[in-house]
């Protein structure tokens, strides 16, 4: 261990402080490469990882804002797809990332908030390795069947449960949808099934085609094919209907209580400068606000909705972790189910 000595002669006297001076020196300047790297992002383009096969509500939220986010910034936007672990090894690869706000993190609450809790071995920690940057808008999921079933409404599909096997989908374990059919095995008491596939499309395929009997899955990917009838929604979770949406009831109509909304958001990895992070928020909350990019996220049943600060969408998604953590805890449940 280095210590100064007591008493110094004139020699260590002027020494000592140009020392002191030469090491303040060469920290401002290795500070300078990343304050420049701040003042001039963004110089190329900017990947914006979704943690699922194309056609989820990550992936079509994702492609929504991307060109806008683009223009805002300046660069392109690439929106790139590491499917897997319900959404877990996408967004390890943007925790691992460099982080200089060119590898950004388009996430539901699924793969940062929930399936730590209900996938074993998670290799990130949400709330050390992210800077969460700003929400881009909230759904609820939906509750819908194919052509294989008759039923009409939830409450027919729930006593149905009772009687025999109920086959519902989702995109994965361990994510929102799963989670919301282990609440409805819960609230019903009935003989419902999971079945897990790898990403949304083929979940809604199998369920088309009559391979399972329902779905349950965030709203988004799910809306064009109930709107074309392909798909008939009993209910959706949120608490009020959905606007778009206006005659199909709440899930709480059948069950009180019963509410799982989701939100999507952009992530950065920790240690991004706040400079980038200012910047990648403006830009966000810019693109949000457009009238197009609302429209469309309306059209694909995600309401546009932002926070005020990064640092607000930082403690929501501490709060969203605790809440989801001690409901999964509570009910014991597993994405091993």
């Amino acid at each position: 261990m280095f210590t100064l000595p007591t008493r110094q002669s004139g020699a260590r006297r002027r020494i000592v402080p140009a020392l002191f001076l030469g090491v303040a020196l060469v920290t401002a300047l290795v500070g300078l490469p990343q304050a420049s790297h701040a003042a001039d992002f963004p110089t190329r383009p900017i990947r914006l990882v979704v943690g699922y096969t194309p056609g989820g509500s990550n992936d079509i939220v994702a492609r929504i804002i991307a060109g806008p986010l683009g223009e805002a910034l300046g660069t392109s936007v690439v929106v790139e797809n590491r499917p897997g672990a319900s959404g877990a090894m996408g967004a390890d690869h943007v925790a691992k990332s460099a982080p200089d706000g060119y590898t950004l993190l388009a996430a539901s609450a699924s793969p940062v908030v929930i399936t730590p809790h209900t996938l074993p071995k998670i290799p990130f920690d949400t709330l050390t390795d992210f800077r969460p940057i700003n929400t881009v808008g909230l759904t609820p999921e939906a509750i819908a069947i194919g052509s294989r079933l008759k039923v009409k409404t939830l409450a027919e599909l729930l006593a149905l449960t009772r009687t025999q096997d109920v086959t519902l989908a989702s995109s994965g374990n361990g994510g929102l949808p799963h989670l919301t059919i282990e609440l409805l095995i819960q609230a019903s008491r009935g003989r419902i099934v999971h079945v897990p596939y790898k990403g949304a499309a083929p979940a809604m395929a199998d369920t088309i085609a009559g391979h399972v009997d329902g779905i349950v899955m965030d709203l988004p990917p799910l809306f064009p094919s109930i709107q074309q009838g392909t798909l008939k929604a009993l209910a959706v979770t949120s608490q009020k209907r959905f606007e778009m949406l206006p005659d199909v009831p709440t899930a709480q109509e059948q069950l009180p209580g019963f509410e799982v909304t989701n939100w999507m958001g952009v992530f950065a990895p920790a240690k991004t400068p706040d400079a980038v992070v200012d910047q990648l928020n403006a830009a966000l909350v810019k693109v949000v606000a457009r009238e197009d990019v609302k429209a469309q996220l309306l059209k694909a049943a995600m309401v546009p909705s932002v926070m005020a600060s990064p640092d607000a969408f930082r403690r929501f998604v501490a709060e969203e972790f605790k809440r989801w953590g001690a409901l999964v805890k509570e009910k014991n449940i597993s994405a091993a189910n």
